[in-house]
C-alpha cells in the first residue's frame, strides 16, 4: 500500500529556490505557511509543507498586538531561528518588520542579512510596490534573496485605510501587475500577491518566471500560503474571506484544558499512575514534619 504522502516528506533532501523554480515549471502547486515557533516547525516540515513564512504576523498571533508593526528585528530573528530548527528543510522565508529596509539601502542589507546568517533563513520577503524596486536590486546584488509582497500589504494598512482587497478595478489590478513585472526585473525571486481578486493574479504568473504565492489571490498562482493559526481555527473572531479553516483546534485546545481545570479542583488528577513513589525498602513512616510545624 502507498504511503502517504507526508511520511515521504520527512527525510526529504532541501528545498531550495531552485526546488520552487522547478515546481512552477512543472505546474506543480507549492504549499506554504506560516510558522512562529520550533514545535510548529516540526509538524508542518513531517506534513510536507514546502516552505514557511516566519509572518511578521506573530505580532498579532503571538503577541496580540492589533497590527504587524509592533515586530522588532531581534524578535523576528529569534523565532526564524527556532522554525529553522524545527524544519531544517523546508524552504524559509523571513518578514523583513516595519521600517527594517525603508529608511536606507545599507539597514535593509544589514538587516536582511541577520536573517540569513543568523536565523538561517533562504529568502526574506519585503513589502512594497514598484518604488521599492531599487532595494531590492540592492539586496539582490548583495546575495540575498527576495520575495516581494504586492497586493494588500499589512505594513501599509494606514495608508490604505484598512484592511482592504486591492486591485478590484482595472487600473490598480494593471499597475499590481506592471509592479510585479518591474519587481521581478529589479531581481526579486518570487512574488507574493495578498487580497487581490484572480484574474491579475493569473497574468502575474503566467507573465513572470519566479514563482508566485497567492494568499487570497485566487486559483491560478504558482503557490498557497495562509496564515497557521486562522487555518486551523485557533484565531478567533472574523477571518478574511479567503481563509480556509481546516481544523478547530481553539475549540478542542478549550475543551482539553476545561477537562484539566475540572480534574485538578476534583483532585481527580494526578491519579496513581501519574505519581511517583518512593524507593523500594524506604518506608514513608520514618518522615516527619519539619521542627516548629
Amino acid at each position: 500500500m502507498a504511503l502517504p504522502y507526508a511520511v515521504y516528506m520527512a527525510n526529504r533532501e532541501k528545498i531550495t529556490l531552485a526546488t520552487l523554480q522547478g515546481r512552477k515549471r512543472t505546474k506543480t502547486p507549492i504549499t506554504m505557511l506560516t510558522a512562529y515557533d520550533f514545535p510548529t516547525a516540526r509538524i508542518e516540515e513531517a506534513a510536507g509543507v514546502d516552505s514557511i513564512l516566519v509572518g511578521d504576523s506573530a505580532a498579532q498571533v503571538v503577541l496580540g498586538f492589533d497590527s504587524t508593526l509592533r515586530a522588532t528585528m531581534d524578535f523576528m530573528i529569534q523565532i526564524a531561528a527556532a522554525v529553522r530548527r524545527g524544519a531544517p528543510s523546508v524552504f524559509l522565508v523571513g518578514d523583513m518588520p516595519y521600517l527594517s529596509y525603508h529608511v536606507t539601502t545599507e539597514d535593509a542589507i544589514r538587516n536582511a542579512g541577520r536573517f540569513m546568517s543568523e536565523a538561517g533563513c533562504d529568502c526574506v520577503k519585503i513589502e512594497g510596490d514598484a518604488r521599492i524596486a531599487p532595494t531590492v536590486q540592492a539586496m539582490t546584488a548583495a546575495t540575498i534573496p527576495v520575495m516581494a509582497h504586492l497586493g494588500l500589504r499589512p505594513q501599509a494598512v494606514h495608508q490604505f485605510g484598512g484592511y482592504r482587497a486591492q486591485g478590484r478595478d482595472a487600473r490598480s489590478a494593471q499597475t499590481l501587475i506592471d509592479d510585479a513585472y518591474q519587481l521581478y526585473q529589479a531581481g526579486a525571486c518570487a512574488i507574493l500577491l495578498e487580497a487581490i481578486p484572480a484574474e491579475p493574479a493569473k497574468i502575474i504568473a503566467e507573465s513572470i518566471p519566479v514563482p508566485v504565492i497567492g494568499c487570497g489571490a485566487g486559483q491560478h498562482t504558482d503557490g498557497q500560503v495562509l496564515v497557521l493559526h486562522d487555518m486551523l481555527g485557533v484565531t478567533d473572531g472574523q477571518l478574511p474571506r479567503f481563509v480556509k479553516r481546516f481544523g478547530n483546534l481553539r475549540e478542542e485546545i478549550q475543551k482539553a484544558v476545561s477537562a484539566y481545570v475540572s480534574e485538578v479542583v476534583q483532585r481527580k488528577y494526578p491519579a496513581a499512575e501519574h505519581c511517583y513513589s518512593m524507593e523500594s525498602g524506604e518506608s514513608p513512616a520514618s518522615l516527619r514534619r519539619p521542627s516548629g510545624v
